[in-house]
């Protein structure tokens, strides 16, 4: 919900709240209504917070058009860059890839990450008004040390169609000021946020009890 639709909801709760101190009291002029002005902005703020932090992710919320689709959470999947060496005419491997949403009704946050870099958004947007939503934001990229060589800093965007509801699925491309582009594809979520790329991986490993191989029974008669 965008920030008029918020002002909106402000203005109606204020007045409903006004309108019953008015009626409560008989509907004559009378300026001890305004004694629930208090309650009005109280009632308001309650409102808005969990609407902003957790009424807008639950699952009949997210059926309306107007409410952006939540995607938050750390989602894994693969980079795959379209650049072309020069000399050989090849572009690089596949890798990796962990992308982190953090995510109000209002505000969308995203961190990309590999083994390489750290893209963090400086703009971004969860779409409503499509017949297919997608999340879109700018970036700046910033390689690790031992990667500054063959990669400089930069800056980019990115744009995502977002499958499912809720989300199952961020597929989409970017492109950078330095005429590059590529494609990415997002398909496991888990709603944990990491911080760096090695917590992200870790996040998608199976636990210890799920990675045990299991006991095989002894053959029956049978079956010999």
């Amino acid at each position: 919900m965008k920030h008029a639709g918020l002002i909106r909801l402000v203005a109606t709760v204020v007045v409903i709240v006004f309108a019953l101190g008015i009626w409560a009291t008989g509907g004559k002029p009378d300026l001890g209504w305004l004694r629930f002005y208090s309650a009005a902005v109280l009632i308001a703020t309650a409102l808005l917070w969990l609407w902003e932090t957790l009424l807008w992710k639950i699952r009949p919320a997210q059926h309306f058009r107007a409410v952006p689709r939540d995607v938050s959470g750390t989602w894994k999947g693969t980079l795959e860059s379209l650049w072309k060496a020069s000399e050989t005419g090849t572009s690089p491997a596949r890798m990796a890839a962990y992308l982190v949403v953090r995510q109000t009704a209002s505000t969308v946050s995203v961190v990309l990450l590999t083994n390489e870099s750290r893209s963090a958004s400086s703009l971004g947007s969860v779409s409503t008004g499509l017949d297919t939503p997608t999340l879109d934001y700018m970036y700046l990229n910033r390689p690790d040390p031992r990667f500054e060589n063959q990669s400089r800093m930069h800056h980019g965007s990115t744009q995502l169609d977002i499958t499912g509801q809720p989300a199952t699925r961020l597929r989409g491309r970017y492109w950078t000021d330095r005429n590059s582009r590529g494609e990415l594809d997002f398909v496991e979520r888990t709603k944990h946020k990491a911080d760096d790329f090695e917590q992200a991986a870790s996040l998608f490993k199976p636990s210890t009890a799920n990675s045990r191989p299991a006991r095989r029974s002894q053959p029956r008669l049978r079956d010999l």
